[in-house]
C-alpha cells in the first residue's frame, strides 16, 4: 500500500494547517523504498534528526521533500488550492486526528451522504501494521433534517456505531479546518444518537453537548432487570463466573460502568486484563447490541479514573461517551458529583451532569496528527 503522508512541522491548535504556499513536507512513502530505519515506529511521521536537517530551507514555500531519497529541489509554482480541495480519482485524501490518543481517519464528504470508504476498506486502513492506523474512520457530511453537518464513523472492526464522544471533537475541528473557521465556533452535527452540538472553545479545546443520558434499562439496551425505577443501577452481573455490580448509561451508545465486583470497596483499574475480560463484557448475553464497558477507579468525588474496552475497537487510550457514562453511573451510585474530572490513559476530560437541563457536557482536546493520501 503506497501512502503520501503530509506532515506539518508544528501544530497549534487552534489554528488552520495548510498543504499548499505555506512550509510543509510532502513524503511520498512505499514499502519498496523507505529511508526510515527498522526502528521507526510509523512510517508516516518524518523522524526529529530528518526534520531537523531541511528546517533550514523550509523558509523557500516552493521546497518539495522527496522520502525516497530525502533529496530537496525547487519548484516554480505551489497551487494555493488546499490539500484538501485536491481531487485525485482513486485516491483518498484524508486528515487523521486523535483525541487523547483516541485516533481517526477523517474524510470530507460533504458532497455525499455514500460513504467515500466502505467497511472493509475501513478495516485496512484503520490497520495499525499495513494501513495508516486508527480507531475509526470518520465522515464528514451534508446536515439533514436542520443540521448544519452529518457525522458517520466505522469502527476499527467495520461496524458502525451510533457516536463517538472523541470522535465528535476530531469531527468539530476538522470542520473548522474544512470551513477556515477561527476562535470560538458551533454548530449542530447530525448521528445516530441524534443531536450533537459541539463547540470550540478560544483555547482549541471542544465542549460538546451530548445530551440528555438514557437510563431506561429497553432503551441503553440491556436485558439486565430495573432494579431503580426503569434503570439498572449497581446490579449484579455474572461474566464468567466472577459477579460485578454495574450501571448502564446509554450515551446514544450502550455502555456498562463498572466500580467493582461484588464486595469490593474500591476497584484497581491498572491491572486489570482488558484483552481478556472486556470481549466478555461486550458480547454477553445481557447486551443485545453488544457494549461499551468502563472500569472505574474512584480518587475523589471530584476526580475518577477509567479503562475502557470499546465496542469495535478494543481498549482505547480514551472514550467521550464512556468518560460521560462513568460520571453519570458515579452520580447514580453515590460516589462522585455531577462535575469531575475523568482520567484515562491518553488523558484527562472534564465532565459535567447538569442539573439544570439534564444534558451531559464534555470538554476535551482535539489535535491533527497528519494529513495523507492513500489508493483504495
Amino acid at each position: 500500500m503506497a501512502i503520501t503522508a503530509a506532515i506539518p512541522l508544528s501544530l497549534p491548535s487552534p489554528a488552520r494547517h495548510s498543504i499548499s504556499s505555506s512550509s510543509s513536507i510532502t513524503a511520498s512513502l512505499s514499502s519498496s523504498s523507505s529511508p526510515f530505519p527498522a526502528s521507526c515506529s510509523s512510517p508516516f511521521l518524518l523522524q526529529q534528526n530528518t526534520l531537523k536537517s531541511i528546517t533550514s530551507h523550509l523558509r523557500n514555500p516552493s521546497i518539495r521533500v522527496s522520502a525516497s531519497s530525502m533529496s530537496i529541489e525547487s519548484t516554480e509554482r505551489v497551487s494555493n488550492a488546499s490539500f484538501l480541495d485536491r481531487k485525485q480519482s482513486g485516491f483518498l485524501h484524508f486528515v487523521k486526528y486523535h483525541g487523547l490518543g483516541n485516533d481517526f481517519i477523517l474524510v470530507d464528504n460533504r458532497d455525499s451522504m455514500e460513504p467515500r470508504v466502505t467497511p472493509d476498506q475501513a478495516v485496512k486502513l484503520c490497520d495499525r501494521n499495513f494501513g495508516i492506523g486508527a480507531d475509526g474512520v470518520i465522515f464528514a457530511m451534508p446536515g439533514i433534517n436542520g443540521t448544519d453537518y452529518t457525522m458517520r464513523i466505522f469502527n476499527s472492526d467495520g461496524s458502525e456505531p451510533e457516536m463517538c464522544g472523541n470522535g465528535v471533537r476530531c469531527f468539530a475541528r476538522f470542520i473548522a479546518e474544512l470551513d477556515n473557521l477561527h476562535g470560538r465556533q458551533s454548530f449542530t452535527i447530525h448521528t445516530g444518537a441524534g443531536l450533537i452540538v459541539p463547540e470550540i472553545q478560544d483555547d482549541g479545546k471542544v465542549r460538546v453537548d451530548m445530551g440528555e443520558p438514557i437510563l431506561k434499562a429497553s432503551d441503553v439496551p440491556t436485558k439486565l432487570p430495573a432494579n431503580k425505577e426503569q434503570s439498572v443501577v449497581k446490579s449484579e452481573l455474572d461474566v464468567d463466573g466472577i459477579i460485578w455490580n454495574v450501571t448502564c448509561v446509554g450515551m446514544g451508545n450502550p455502555h456498562c460502568v463498572t466500580f467493582g465486583g461484588k464486595g469490593s470497596q474500591n476497584l484497581l483499574i491498572d491491572g486489570l486484563n482488558l484483552a481478556q475480560i472486556g470481549p466478555k463484557f461486550e458480547h454477553h448475553e445481557m447486551f443485545p447490541a453488544r457494549t461499551n464497558t468502563e472500569f472505574v477507579q474512584v480518587f475523589s468525588r471530584s476526580h475518577l479514573k477509567m479503562r475502557v474496552w470499546e465496542r469495535g475497537a478494543g481498549a482505547t487510550l480514551a472514550c467521550g461517551t464512556g468518560a460521560c457514562a462513568v460520571v453519570v453511573a458515579a452520580v447514580l451510585e453515590g460516589r462522585a458529583g455531577r462535575s469531575c474530572i475523568v482520567d484515562l490513559p491518553g488523558g484527562p476530560l472534564e465532565i459535567e451532569w447538569s442539573e439544570e437541563d439534564n444534558h451531559v457536557y464534555m470538554t476535551g482536546p482535539a489535535e491533527v496528527v497528519f494529513y495523507g493520501l492513500v489508493p483504495l
